[in-house]
């Protein structure tokens, strides 16, 4: 795919993707809709303090971790379409709580389950696989990915002129974050209606069992279980920062605790109770996939999409305390990290089309975040800001590139289950984010940035020990095994297949 072609309206792939990414758009436009309204909240309600502020951002990410997860199942059993529209129109009412709150318990429970509206990125990962071959996903995801999540600028951007300018008045606030999920609700709807999952004739494949992650081998059994650990951690700690602002007692913690680790037996009894039924049965050669493949890229989401949303959240106060800037000129510099994304992540899904090997340009970014984080740790005083304002933007061209290299070769490690893959390795990008922040509390700056390039460098060496180029990477169809091919035939009777793809 070309560049040309992405404005080739009455294609209908192309159709598809623009309303995909703009529905990724709009998600991350009410995701986000708080922060650029922050100031304005606790002006107006005067109970509302700055650790209200803090805690209602540790609610607004937690439940996006296991959300993906759910998301990534829900989209494979159903379609992307039908769980586009759903989630989108039943956010719409979390949004609209949220905008007309005068409680602390009703922003904290609007907020939280607000969040879930950040698994939205999963669904469209799926649908975008359905429409596009493998020659040009790369560039296809990193459309959707790079334009999707310009909604957070968006909101940032528009939402404080909207609601304090335009509208005015004591509640002009809220009407702007109503105007969030206003447009939730209504897209969800157009959404519905515009597309389909996949192009005529063609089948969507579905897992063979849903509830959990289908394997090929007990040892990627074992693998499985082990990489789904962290995410039920990542929640824990979450719990521990809301005691840690005083808004969860002890006991409540422990409660939470204990719920998180129930949740997390239920995980893998249902692991267990998918998996080794077909285990037993045995897998055809054909039809395996390895596991550590979706390992490796769990790690590279970590330590890049987590990198970026940790460093978004310090890098304004970075700049402002390190070169003596005003806080709009900070910002002004830290937005800069953010909106490379329309460039950066298009970017890594080209060079992963174009280079060859997606391993390799996999391999190439993730060296490039860990030299870039190296040389932000060296950042002070003493530095030119143009200087350190270069390596930002060079760092930030890196970090999202390999966003964009990762969600290239997700479509490709087992189609029928891209859904369940991309959740899980979306949810390490917030688990990162996550273990970053939290480590944040404990060192400099310039420490972070050391940590951060220490994670980067884990995950390059996890991806050149155990990332494989997977099959068929450039080709016109996807891989299929030959009991997906009888599927498929099956379903497709007046269209036989002669391709072991799709």
């Amino acid at each position: 795919m070309t560049v040309s072609e992405i404005f080739k309206f009455k294609n209908e792939r192309i159709k598809v993707l623009h309303f995909t990414w703009f529905a990724f758009f709009i998600s991350f436009f009410t995701w986000y809709n708080m922060a650029p309204l922050a100031t304005t909240m606790l002006e107006a309600m005067d109970w509302l303090t700055p650790q209200h502020i803090a805690a209602l951002g540790i609610c607004n990410v937690a439940l996006t971790i296991p959300a993906r997860v759910v998301i990534g199942s829900l989209l494979d059993k159903y379609g992307p379409r039908v769980v586009y529209s759903g989630l989108l129109i039943m956010m719409s009412i979390p949004a609209l709580v949220f905008a007309f709150g005068d409680s602390w318990v009703q922003l904290m429970i609007a907020r939280l389950v607000l969040g879930s509206i950040g698994a939205s990125f999963v669904v469209g990962i799926r649908m975008v696989a359905e429409w596009f071959p493998p020659k040009s996903i790369g560039f296809a995801e990193g459309i959707y990915g790079g334009w999707g999540n310009f909604g957070s600028a968006a909101a940032a951007m528009l939402l404080p002129w909207f609601g304090l300018t335009l509208l005015g008045g004591d509640n002009g606030w809220r009407y702007a974050l109503a105007f969030t999920g206003i447009i939730c609700f209504v897209y969800g709807i157009i959404y519905y209606i515009c597309v389909r999952d996949t192009p005529e004739g063609k089948v969507l494949m579905k897992p063979k069992r849903s509830g959990a992650l289908e394997v090929s081998t007990w040892g990627d059994l074992v693998q499985l279980i082990i990489w789904t650990i962290p995410l039920g951690g990542a929640l824990a700690i979450s719990a521990w920062r809301l005691a840690d602002l005083g808004f969860v007692s002890q006991s409540a913690l422990h409660i939470i605790w204990v719920v998180l680790g129930v949740v997390l037996i239920y995980q893998i009894y249902m692991i267990l109770k998918v998996n080794v039924p077909i285990l037993k049965k045995g897998v055809p050669e054909d039809d395996k996939y390895k596991f550590k493949n979706v390992g490796a890229l769990n790690s590279t989401y970590f330590a890049n999409f987590g990198a970026e949303l940790a460093i978004i959240s310090m890098l304004p106060m970075f700049f402002q305390l390190t070169f003596s800037l005003s806080a709009s000129q900070a910002g002004l510099i830290a937005a800069s990290f953010a909106f490379v994304n329309l460039i950066a992540r298009p970017l890594g899904g080209v060079l992963s089309d174009r280079m060859g090997s997606r391993r390799n340009v996999m391999l190439i970014y993730m060296a490039g975040i860990t030299i870039g984080l190296v040389g932000m740790g060296f950042m002070d005083s003493s530095w030119p800001l143009v200087a350190a304002v270069a390596i930002t933007v060079l760092t930030s061209m890196f970090i999202q590139g390999a966003e964009g290299a990762t969600f290239a070769v997700i479509p490709m490690i087992k189609k029928r289950v891209t859904g369940q893959i991309a959740g899980m390795s979306g949810a390490y990008g917030n688990v990162g984010a996550t273990v970053y922040l939290t480590l944040y509390t404990f060192v400099t700056p310039q420490q972070f940035f050391f940590i951060l390039s220490g994670g980067a460098l884990v995950s390059f060496l996890i991806c050149f020990f155990t990332l494989e180029e997977p099959e068929n990477s450039f080709g016109e169809e996807y891989y299929m095994s030959s009991d997906e091919l009888k599927e498929v035939e099956a379903a497709t009777e007046d269209k036989p297949f002669h391709k072991k793809a799709l």
